[in-house]
């Protein structure tokens, strides 16, 4: 090595290095892929609703979060990873790590060939349904529903009291007792266009008790949040909630909706 360094010394001044740009946007792209792998787990949740800090986690540029805040401003939904990388031009190799873990409802993966065909068709009398806000509707118009009747109509209107309105289509499914299929249906009928406002709990400075008043999280629970909190100097990511004994990791997404750090 010591002879070919001197029988063949390199020149600076005249080197003709050229960094392949593509090849290094490949290199950093694959960097930030792994290090989401090493640093965080991740569970499946609704692309619609992703948070700035769940966006930084996923490895998703300041750039490409604020695209997809700017689409859902308009009240515009995304229903497909295709979709999502139109939306927000996230590169092929992120896309490949975090889609799998998207999870649209139930009603977008409805057969679109035979609603489009069916829009298509010139026919006498055309069927228009007019969705309504969920948050406005009472009980009895609930039971318009196939598979509501009256004890789940109530039900559904008494789960919203409690969290004080819909704030996302996806919360009609933690109504206990109502199917999927049955979510589906209403949802064709009846979704979200006006959420509530809502005070944030901060989770690193909040009492137990008022954790506790999330529907979503139960006393014991939230006994534990605070026990984690004071033991480990406060609560960084909401994915640390998800080590937690008896935590509803499965809803974490619709839980951060109520909470800040």
């Amino acid at each position: 090595m010591y002879f070919y360094v001197k029988t063949q010394p390199f020149d600076r001044a005249n080197a003709k290095i050229v960094i392949d740009e593509i090849e290094q946007l490949r290199v950093d792209s694959l960097k930030q892929v792994s290090q989401l792998k090493d640093t965080s787990r991740i569970y499946p949740f609704n692309p619609n609703f992703i948070t700035d800090y769940k966006g930084y986690t996923l490895g998703m540029s300041v750039e490409e979060i604020d695209r997809l805040k700017a689409f859902r401003s308009l009240n515009k939904y995304i229903n497909s990873k295709e979709e999502f990388q139109s939306v927000t031009s996230v590169n092929d190799s992120l896309l490949k790590v975090i889609s799998p873990y998207f999870k649209f409802p139930d009603w977008t993966k409805s057969n679109k060939k035979e609603y489009s065909k069916a829009l298509s068709q010139k026919t006498s009398k055309v069927t228009v349904v007019k969705i309504r806000d969920i948050n406005l509707v009472t009980a009895k118009d609930l039971k318009i529903i196939r598979g509501i009747g009256d004890k789940l109509s109530e039900r559904i209107i008494k789960f919203r009291d409690r969290l004080g309105g819909f704030l996302v289509n996806e919360q009609l499914y933690d109504v206990y007792g109502l199917d999927a299929e049955v979510v589906d249906n209403t949802l064709k009928q009846f979704q979200v266009f006006n959420p509530p406002e809502i005070e944030s709990i901060n989770i690193n400075s909040a009492t137990i008790e008022e954790i506790a008043a999330l529907v979503y999280i139960s006393y014991p629970v939230a006994n534990e949040i605070v026990r984690f909190r004071e033991l480990n100097g406060g609560i960084n990511s909401f994915d640390e909630l998800t080590n937690l004994d008896g935590f509803p990791a499965e809803k974490l997404d619709r839980i951060a909706l109520y909470l800040s750090l």
